[in-house]
């Protein structure tokens, strides 16, 4: 599918191809779109670019050449001559098609027309405002590399080149918006990646057809994943040009977006989600013992309210060395109303942190915690035990690697926790069973959600639940399907 609109060739009228370019590019209107009117050995050109897109120094140095040109050096092909010898720029090329050089210029090279010729030609020497690489908030390590990716397309491949100097890696450009043009590149190592994953990916890639994609990586996951009721993700994120290289290595696919710090890893599983680039800058036994945290860490977000109420309210389930779990006294308002009250006050709190400037969150986060909290339980509203065990339950939520993943299993544990109130035992193991059921259901570019735990793969499933040394990971994914499936 071409995002470009119908194909308009030059005109042997030099006017007539500068009106069309003005028009369409809106220069009489838009003060940032900057069209030259220029005359160089004798004949004349048109330069048309966008204000802040292009490097002035360098565009300056090839006028300055270009006017030193007497006619008779332009001879016999002026085309020719100009993109060989009188432009010495790296990146040039050349195009019959004025909307196509319309694209360009609002991509930010700048586009030359010369009088007599029937191709223009693109000096891509376009510049965006862009930060310098931090490493991102969400993914920070102890020990590593404090490079991050950056909402520019061309520094975040590069970062990515720079760690992966394999000659078979691909670069793949596409541009996806009618209105928008937003770049797009599709990144794998050609030896090892299964071509029918990638084929999969390119074509979901080509079946978007909106006019733009306004929020960058995000819009571009919802048109290829599809399953809009499924809360859990099926890419995964990364703002690390280490990690994304870790999972070019494996087999694996990324999509860049332009304009976004994030890279879409695909295809992933559930357990993709639950790694982290801390563990493997750690000796072996120190990452394993992280990973086995951070597992129960999530199970514990997961499992752990739905369960501490199901033993409140059914005492007789519990052994007599457990008996002191559970309230006492529940107060004035029912348990599950408790837990639902404050799951949602710790989201409201969470969404008054990310409104709030960084100055005062930590005072809004205190005050939340301590004063409201305090004052609430000597009220008699909450009990003790329900603020632990949330505040438990939300110290496993921040320690699940991937932000999607946490809020997914948010609402899982609300769909626990209400069917536990309503059917009590037989609530709580038909959520657990229908949790494993849904997980089981679906797929990420038809690659089973669960694997390697279902189907079950052995040697795959202790990589997963251990860290293991990477002397011993030799061998790739296979539920990839590699070309080179040995490392």
């Amino acid at each position: 599918m071409s995002y470009l609109p119908k194909k308009q060739p030059l005109s042997r009228d030099f006017d007539e191809n500068v009106q069309y370019m003005k028009k369409q590019l809106g220069v009489d209107i838009s003060f940032d779109c900057i069209h030259l009117d220029l005359e160089y050995a004798g004949r004349r050109m048109a330069l048309f670019m966008v204000d802040g897109f292009v490097k002035d120094e360098i565009l300056h140095f090839l006028m300055k050449l270009l006017a030193d040109l007497e006619p008779d050096q332009l001879d016999p092909d002026p085309l020719l001559k100009l993109m060989k010898t009188y432009i010495p720029y790296v990146e040039l090329s050349k195009s019959d098609d004025l909307n196509q050089g319309i694209d360009w210029v609002l991509s930010g090279p700048a586009v030359l027309i010369v009088e007599g010729e029937t191709e223009i030609i693109q000096i891509d020497a376009r510049t965006y405002p862009v930060r310098g690489p931090e490493e991102p908030d969400v993914e920070r390590v102890v020990r590593g590399a404090r490079d991050g990716f950056v909402e520019t397309i061309i520094f975040n491949t590069a970062l990515t080149r720079r760690r992966v100097r394999d000659r078979s890696l691909r670069m793949e450009y596409m541009s996806i918006g009618r209105r928008s043009k937003t770049d797009i590149c599709i990144s794998y190592i050609e030896d090892i990646a299964d071509p029918q994953i990638v084929e999969r990916i390119k074509d979901s890639l080509k079946k978007i057809d909106t006019d733009g994609l306004p929020m960058g990586e995000k819009t571009v996951e919802e048109f290829i994943c599809g399953r809009h009721l499924n809360p859990y993700p099926l890419v995964r994120y990364t703002e690390r040009p280490d990690t994304a290289a870790v999972h070019l290595f494996e087999g694996h696919v990324l999509v860049y977006v332009d304009g976004s710090p994030s890279v879409l890893i695909t295809p992933t599983t559930f357990w993709h989600h639950l790694q982290h680039a801390e563990e493997y800058r750690q000796k072996p036994v120190v990452g394993a013992y992280l990973r086995l945290v951070r597992f129960l860490a999530v199970w514990i977000s997961i499992f752990l309210l739905p369960l501490w109420y199901l033993f409140s309210v059914q005492k007789d389930l519990l052994p007599v060395g457990l008996s002191f779990i559970g309230p006492e006294v529940v107060g004035v308002v029912p348990l599950f109303l408790q837990f639902i009250i404050v799951e949602l006050g710790m989201d409201m709190l969470k969404m008054a942190t990310i409104h709030t400037p960084t100055s005062v969150s930590t005072g809004l986060g205190l005050v939340s915690a301590i004063v409201i909290g305090q004052v609430a339980i000597e009220a008699g509203l909450f009990v003790n035990e329900v603020v632990l065990y949330i505040a438990i339950a939300a110290i496993g939520t921040f320690a699940t690697p991937t932000y999607e993943l946490s809020l997914a299993n948010r609402l899982l544990r609300l769909l626990l926790l209400t069917l536990t109130a309503l059917l009590g035992v037989p609530g709580y193991v038909a959520g657990f069973t229908l949790a494993i059921l849904f997980f089981v259901s679906f797929k990420s570019f038809h690659i089973p959600y669960l694997w390697p735990f279902i189907p079950f793969n052995y040697k795959a499933i202790r990589d997963v639940l251990l860290r293991v040394p990477m002397p011993l990971k030799n061998r790739r994914p296979v539920v990839l399907h590699p070309k080179d499936p040995d490392r």
